[in-house]
């Protein structure tokens, strides 16, 4: 697989994962295991394979989120529930989801998650805490749930992978956003909002990059530009090496599965466009 065909696959199977943060199941679920608001059910239910973690662990390792943010829900949260049951809840709030979006979808699930899971299985985990906790849960017998955990793994170790190269390039969580937005023309309100920055810590980061020359004259730099395409080609290779085992006919079997289960979560109009996760519409 070439780099560019690992970022096609995330455009894939990142809208069947992002359920667990936008469908009306899965914020219920989080509410139902005793979670306060949004936020404290985002952070619990993706931390929630980690154990008990408090904010610091988790403003690494999710990387570009206001610490603020973060601390407000943690660790609170646990005082409200355990890891156990957010995790159990959001498995089977992901799986009722994907059903509701697509109601024909247990023959690809029964299909599509063992392929998925023996790529998860042979992929290496050093370094990639997140895609590392999720492997480590049980395997769920139903095939959708398990689906669901298998694409998680794999947006995860991406994500992982991902976090390393902007934190090897000196960047922090809100100077990888201010590149992020103005390469990808998304209103920087967007991420003071959804990630929790303030208008002073946004201005920062951008001081910030502008004294290593990559931000200038209120807007990305060429040398800023060049940093941030170095570093998503890097991701897309690192990404890559999940699916060298496969064979290209194998790959391209695997391709088609993921890109019509997108598009039929893509087509329920959960997912919301513009997103922070920089997804676009088509896989």
């Amino acid at each position: 697989m070439q780099p560019r065909d690992a970022r096609t696959f995330w455009t894939r199977f990142e809208p069947v994962h992002a359920v667990t943060y936008f469908s009306p199941e899965c914020i219920a679920a989080n509410r139902a295991v005793g979670l306060k608001g949004f936020w404290m059910g985002y952070f619990a239910a993706r931390a929630g394979p980690l154990g008990t973690v408090g904010a610091g662990a988790v403003t690494a390792t999710f990387f570009n989120f206001a610490p603020g943010r973060v601390r407000r829900a943690l660790p609170d949260a646990w005082d409200f529930t355990n890891p156990l049951s957010v995790v159990a809840a959001r498995g089977v709030a992901a799986a009722t989801a994907l059903r509701a979006l697509d109601p024909g979808i247990e023959p690809l699930a029964e299909s599509l998650a063992p392929r998925l899971r023996r790529l998860v299985e042979e992929t290496p985990g050093s370094g990639r805490p997140l895609f590392l906790a999720n492997r480590e849960l049980p395997v769920p017998s139903d095939p959708v749930e398990a689906l669901w955990l298998a694409v998680t793994c794999l947006r995860e170790h991406r994500g992982d992978g991902h976090v390393s190269l902007l934190t090897g390039a000196g960047l922090d969580g809100c100077e990888a956003l201010v590149l992020f937005a103005a390469t990808e023309g998304i209103d920087p309100q967007t991420f003071l909002d959804v990630r929790g920055w303030t208008a002073d810590e946004w201005a920062g980061a951008q001081e910030r990059l502008e004294s290593r020359g990559l931000w200038h004259g209120g807007d990305i730099s060429a040398a800023g530009r060049a940093l941030r395409a170095r570093v998503e080609v890097d991701t897309d290779e690192l990404a890559a090496s999940v699916f060298a085992p496969l064979a290209d006919d194998d790959l391209a079997v695997l391709g088609a599965d993921l890109q019509a289960l997108g598009a039929r979560v893509i087509s329920g109009g959960v997912i919301p466009y513009p997103n922070p996760m920089g997804l676009p519409r088509a896989g």
